[in-house]
Order: structure tokens, then sequence, then C-alpha cells
């Protein structure tokens, strides 16, 4: 037991010498101009990372609230050097901390100044120039760190700093490669046939089918937060049903990444059975050629669950949004395909997890 005691007393004194040795530093409000957020938060933000850092004893909100109040300091306004350095003394700190955050144009830039309280001087400044993406809190983890000198990841440097090439940063591209999933409603004439008997060329299905596939797309332009792109989407219908029905989208596309509003357009190519035949005087539909001194018929062709599969060609308009959570893009579409006998209305839905969107 005394054996353990003593080692007890020895880490206890270790860690209390250690903790110690550490300079406290205070860390008030940050100046902040064209961000959503007071300078009370953004102070509050700025501690925390330098708390997460452990390299000084980091005076809190609570006793800096204390201690302020107390003291009869006014920390509001604090943010040159000699209000800081008088600050600092009244507080007991070693070190303040201090800065600014601000946006400009499509960057968000943000400084922060290390000072002695003892000497008054600056002791190290950092400006660092980021894009304008919500991701504020590692910006400032990066800055905190290069102000102390630690080292960061340089991957998440690169991606929230404007480096080398601008047009393929995050700032200016929102890839939406991925899955896609949906369903859609077909209406028309060609809703009606689904539903018709397979005796009569239908497909004795519903007319709702539903959709699974991917997405690639290629950007051809790129200006600020404008992409105009090529969007090709592979899908396979009607496997619900117990029907196989490939298709290729070939859109053109229009999308903001600022806000991931979208809208495009094109063809799309469906393998469908179809069967030439005719109508007749009653406008029954029949496959294959009319009988000899028949009159009144009108011949054609049309979809047909008895006829040989065809490529089929009709045109969609789309709209949709993409919403993120993180890096997480979650395209959401309306659409509608024309066809020469129906049409069809439906939703799709995507997902990937992209680090270099917005």
């Amino acid at each position: 037991m005394k054996t353990k005691n003593v080692l007890l007393t020895i880490v206890m004194f270790t860690s209390f010498s250690l903790y110690a040795q550490k300079q406290k530093m205070a860390v008030l409000n940050i100046d902040v101009n064209g961000i959503p957020m007071s300078s009370v938060s953004m102070g509050n933000l700025v501690r925390l990372e330098v708390e997460k850092t452990g390299e000084y004893t980091v005076l809190d909100k609570y006793d800096l609230a204390f201690l302020s109040a107390e003291k009869g300091i006014n920390i509001d306004d604090c943010f040159g050097r000699i209000c800081l350095v008088e600050a600092g003394k009244l507080l007991g700190a070693d070190k303040m901390l201090s800065g600014r955050v601000e946006k400009f144009d499509d960057k968000i830039i943000v400084i922060l100044r290390l000072i002695d309280v003892e000497s008054g001087a600056i002791e190290n400044t950092d400006i660092m120039e980021y894009l304008d993406l919500p991701e504020l809190q590692n910006m400032i983890r990066i800055s905190v760190h290069n102000i102390f000198g630690m080292e960061n990841d340089k991957t998440i440097v690169e991606m929230l700093s404007s480096y080398e090439d601008p047009v393929n940063t995050p700032k200016t591209q929102l890839k939406l490669n991925g899955p896609r999933m949906g369903v859609a409603y077909i209406g028309g004439e060609t809703g009606k046939i689904l539903e018709d008997p397979t005796n009569k060329g239908g497909f004795d299905v519903y007319p709702v089918s539903t959709m699974f596939g991917y997405q690639f797309e290629v950007s051809y332009l790129s200006a600020g937060d404008f992409q105009a792109l090529f969007e090709f989407i592979t899908m396979i219908n009607g496997m619900e049903q117990s029907r196989f029905v490939p298709s290729v989208s070939i859109l053109n596309g229009l999308r903001s990444s600022k806000s991931g509003l979208e809208f495009a357009f094109g063809p799309v190519l469906e393998i469908m059975p179809y069967a030439d035949g005719y109508y007749d005087s009653s406008g029954t539909w029949n496959i294959g050629d009319p009988a000899e001194g028949l009159s009144g018929y009108k011949t054609g062709n049309r979809l047909d669950s008895r006829g040989d599969y065809r490529l089929a060609t009709s045109w969609v308009w789309a709209v949709g949004k993409t919403f993120r959570s993180g890096y997480l893009n979650i395209p959401v579409n309306v659409y509608y395909k024309m066809q020469s006998k129906g049409h069809a209305i439906g939703l799709s839905i995507g997902f990937n997890v992209n680090r270099n969107s917005r």
C-alpha cells in the first residue's frame, strides 16, 4: 500500500508540475466580418482549437467572464495589441491570442496574432486565405496549428486553400458521379399498353416502374459557381415487375455548385419490344399484316410484349437540387420524359462521397 501511495503521489506531482510549466493563454473575442458567426462564437471556436493542441493552459470562457467582470475588463471590442496586453495583465495571462476572420470576395481570410503579455510584442502572426467553404472549424484548426508551429494534414490544407489549379478546386466543382435509383409513373398510350393483358400485346403490369443505375458526368465548362456538363446515366428499369428494360440517358446539365440547383435535358435510349401491325376500324390493335380486302385500318408500330426488342428513343427534362451533409452529396431530381405515344413523370435520388465538392 505504501508503494502504491508513493507511486500515486509521484504521478500526481509530475502531472501538476507539467501543468504548472505550461504558460497561461487567454483568447478573447475574435473580430469577424461577413461571416455567419458572432465574435463571441468565433472566440469560443478558436479557444476550443487552442485547448486541443495542449500547448497552453487556456483560460476557459467561464473564468474569462468571471475575471473580466471582477476586474472591469471590457472584452467585447478588445482586438488591438494595446488593449490585449492590458487585458492580459489583468487576467494574469502569459500569452494572448487574437485575430480576425473575414470573407473577401470568394475567399475567407483568417488572421491570428500571438502576443506576449510581459513584453507587449507580437510574437507571431499567421495569415491564411481559404476558399469560401462551410469548413470554418477546419480552417481555424489549420491556422492555430500554423501559429504554434504545428504540422497540418496537407490534404486538408490543399482542399481548403486556393492552390495551383483554381478550376479544379471544390469552389468551382460539384461532382456527382454515383448510384441512382428512383420511380416513375408512365402515362398516355404507353401506360395503357402496360396495363393491357399480354394476349392483347400488353404487359399486365401497373404503369409504375422502379429504376436503378449509375451516373457518370464530365464537366466541359466551369466558371465560378456555374458548371455545364454532360451526364451519362445508365439504368435498369422494371425489375420489380420481372421486366428487364435497359436505358441510357445522355443529358446536358447546367448546375450551380453553390446552391446545388440543376437543370438538365437530353435524349433517352431504351431497348423495348415493338411490333408492326395495324389498328382495325374499331381501334383494336393487331400485329402482322391486315387481311386481304380489309378496309378502315391504319398500319403502324407500337410497344407490344409480343414484339421484337428494338431501340426506342424519348426526350427528358429534369430539375433537381443536391443536398449536402459534410462530404456526402445527395442529388434529388424530378423529371418528365416525353415519347410520341406516352410520357413518364419520375423522381430519382442518388448519393456520393466527394471531398472535392463544395
